[in-house]
C-alpha cells in the first residue's frame, strides 16, 4: 500500500494468504495418489480518480511486490472512471476483531493419512458383498493464514483449518451398478466421524439405490435431506446477491420486505460461530461482521452485499464481500426419518444431475434419483425422473425443516420437505 500511495493512488487494499495441505487417496485397498500443496497470493487493488486497477503475484520479493503494484496503476490508467467504486466506509471497518477458533492444524503424515482412508474404504467394502468397486477414500488436511490491509488504517489476519474424511463405493445387483458417497469435513480433527463410519455411510447409501425403479409423472410431496436442502437456499443467495439485484437477474428482484417464503421459515446469519466452517471476523473489505436476521416468518430483511453492490443499490454493505458466513435455517420439525415417517407418500430426494436452475426467472428443473415413501417408509429406489417447479413457487410451499443440520458448509440446515412439486418420469 506505501508503494501504491507513492504511485499515486488515492485509495488502496493489499490482501495475502498463504495454505498449505495434505490429501492422500487409495483405492480398493493400495495408495493411488498423495497431493501436497502450498499456495500463496499477494493482491493489490487500487483506486484513482475512481478508477480501479487489480493485480495479483505469487512472487513476495521486493521487485515482485514492486511489480504488482505497477500492474495494478498499469490497469487502473485504462479503466474507465466508477461512482461506486472505493474502499467500503471507514466507519465499517473491523475493531479489535475476534478469535472465532478457526484454526486446529493437524500434523497428518502421509503414513496416518493412508491408513484412515483405507479404514474408511475397508469399512465401506466389509459391509455387504455387493459393494463391488470403489472409487476410493480419501484424507485431507489443510490450514493457512490471510491477512487484509487498506488506506484506511485497517489490518487484520485470522488462520483456519479444515479437515475431511471421505468415501465412494458401487454396489452391484443384477447387473446393475449403483455408486454413493459420503465425507465429514471439520475444522478440528477430533470432530470428524470416524473413518468406519464414514465408509459404511457410503456403502448403505450405495447399497439402498439398488434395484431402483421408475415412476409415472405425478405431483407430490418432496423432501430434500439436508446435504441436498442447502442447495436451495444456496439458490436464495445468488438472488438476494447484490450483483443480482442491480443487474435485474434475479426472481426475487426488489424483495425486501416481502414475503418469499412459507411463514415457518427463519434464517439467520451468523458469522461469529466458533469453529464454524464459514466464520470471520471480517469480510474481504475488512468490514466487521455480525449477526443478522436474513428471514424472519418468511419475509426478506435484507440482501447479500458488499461495499460496491450496496452503493448501486442506495443500501450499506451486509459485511458479504467474499460470500455469506454461516447460514442458519432455523428447525421447525424432527428428525428426517420423522419427517418421512408422517409424510404417508412422498418422493425423498437422494440425488440431484443437471444445473437445470435460472436465477432470473426462478424455474427448477433438475433430473433426479431418490426413494419412494409410501405408507411413511421407504418402498423402492427411484431412478430417472426430473424435479419440475418454480423456486419462487417452492420456497412458499416449505411445509417443514428437520433437525437433522448438516454442519459442513457454509448454509447450516436440515431437510426440506416441499409439498406438491412436480416428478416428471414415465
Amino acid at each position: 500500500m506505501e508503494i501504491a500511495v507513492r504511485r499515486g493512488a488515492d485509495q488502496t487494499e493489499a490482501a495475502a494468504s498463504y495454505h498449505e495441505g495434505l490429501s492422500v487417496t487409495v483405492r480398493m485397498g493400495e495408495l493411488e495418489s498423495v497431493e501436497r500443496q502450498k499456495d500463496r497470493s499477494l493482491g493489490v487493488t487500487v483506486y484513482r480518480n475512481r478508477c480501479k486497477g487489480n493485480a495479483s503475484t505469487g512472487d513476495f520479493s521486493a521487485a515482485g511486490i514492486e511489480a504488482v503494484v505497477a500492474k495494478a496503476m498499469s490497469i487502473a490508467s485504462f479503466t474507465a472512471s466508477d461512482e461506486y467504486a472505493g474502499l467500503a466506509d471507514a466507519a465499517l471497518m473491523a475493531v479489535d476483531p475476534p478469535d472465532l477458533g478457526l484454526y486446529h492444524p493437524w500434523e497428518l503424515d502421509v503414513e496416518t493419512a493412508t491408513e484412515l482412508a483405507l479404514r474408511a474404504e475397508n469399512a465401506a467394502r466389509a459391509i455387504d458383498a455387493r459393494i463391488d468397486n470403489s472409487e476410493g477414500a480419501t484424507a485431507t488436511t489443510g490450514a493457512g493464514t490471510s491477512a487484509y490491509s487498506n488506506s484506511h488504517g485497517f489490518s487484520g489476519s485470522y488462520a483456519t483449518s479444515s479437515h475431511a474424511l471421505s468415501a465412494s463405493v458401487v454396489a452391484k445387483q443384477n447387473g446393475a451398478l449403483e455408486r454413493d458417497h459420503w465425507f465429514s469435513a471439520a475444522r478440528q480433527a477430533g470432530e470428524l466421524l470416524t473413518p468406519e463410519r464414514v465408509g459404511e455411510l457410503a456403502a448403505t447409501r450405495a447399497l439402498r439405490r439398488l434395484d431402483s425403479r421408475q415412476l409415472s409423472t405425478r405431483s407430490v410431496p418432496v423432501i430434500f435431506p439436508a446435504e441436498l436442502a442447502r442447495g436451495l437456499f444456496a439458490h436464495l443467495v445468488a438472488a438476494i446477491r447484490g450483483t443480482s439485484q442491480y443487474r435485474k437477474a434475479s426472481f426475487l428482484l426488489d424483495s425486501l420486505g416481502k414475503r418469499v417464503f412459507a411463514e415457518l421459515v427463519d434464517i439467520v446469519e451468523d458469522p461469529l460461530i466458533p469453529g464454524a466452517m464459514a466464520s470471520a471476523p471480517f469480510d474481504g473489505e475488512g468490514v466487521a461482521t455480525a449477526p443478522r436476521q436474513l428471514v424472519e416468518d418468511g419475509i426478506l430483511n435484507g440482501y447479500v452485499l458488499s461495499s460496491y453492490s450496496a452503493r448501486r443499490l442506495g443500501l450499506t454493505t451486509t459485511a458479504n464481500a467474499g460470500g455469506i458466513h454461516n447460514l442458519v435455517v432455523a428447525p421447525t420439525a424432527g428428525s428426517l426419518e420423522s419427517m418421512i415417517a408422517e409424510c404417508g407418500r412422498a418422493f425423498l430426494v437422494g440425488e440431484l444431475l443437471g444445473q437445470g436452475v435460472n436465477i432470473v426467472t426462478g424455474d427448477y428443473s433438475r433430473g433426479a434419483a431418490g426413494f419412494w415413501i409410501e405408507n411413511g417408509e421407504v418402498a423402492h429406489a427411484v431412478s430417472e425422473v426430473t424435479i419440475a417447479g418454480n423456486l419462487a413457487d417452492m420456497f412458499e410451499r416449505i411445509q417443514a425443516i428437520g433437525s437433522d443440520v448438516d454442519l459442513r458448509g457454509a448454509i447450516r440446515c436440515g431437510s426440506v420437505l416441499i409439498d406438491g412439486l412436480t416428478i416428471a418420469g414415465q
